[in-house]
């Protein structure tokens, strides 16, 4: 599988039917729970799972979404996700890049950026990463400027 960058975190997909709208193909509205998935598998196996932020009083929030929807998935197709942190300034803001593939035609079905915020739990308010985030989430940090094929963004 090529990739739009090295070294992705992938999980696997499978679209089934309660994905699927009135057109037959899979909602817009379910890719963004498969991105989140997405996030929230990286994180965990980066060892920052929800009982981490809670310990921590920190957490990273959404703040912007930006899709590119390129090709429809159906029910029953097999997908990969892949996620990169491309951009993070280690106090307040990160970003991730996904990349959706259908692995049985090689077709990339989207591409998105979600740009997330350190928030303070307890407050909601923008909150400086803790040191556990830094070394955490920085251990995964791709280089963006490193492309696998001519057609990454």
């Amino acid at each position: 599988m090529v990739w739009d960058l090295p070294t992705p975190f992938v999980i696997d997909l499978n679209v089934a039917a309660d994905d699927i709208d009135g057109l037959g193909h899979a909602n817009n509205a379910v890719y963004v729970t498969w991105l989140e998935r997405c996030a929230w598998r990286h994180s965990q196996q980066l060892g920052l799972d929800l009982s981490e932020y809670r310990r921590l009083d920190r957490a990273m929030a959404v703040v912007r979404h930006e899709i590119d929807y390129l090709a429809s998935a159906y029910q029953d197709d097999e997908l990969e996700l892949a996620t990169w942190i491309v951009d993070w300034d280690k106090r307040l803001k990160m970003t991730r890049r996904f990349q959706l593939r259908r692995p049985c035609d090689g077709m990339t079905l989207l591409r998105a950026q979600t740009t997330f915020v350190c928030i303070e739990l307890s407050s909601g308010k923008p909150k400086r990463m803790p040191a556990e985030f830094i070394e955490g989430y920085g251990v995964a940090m791709a280089n963006p400027l490193v492309s696998n094929t001519a057609s990454a963004p």
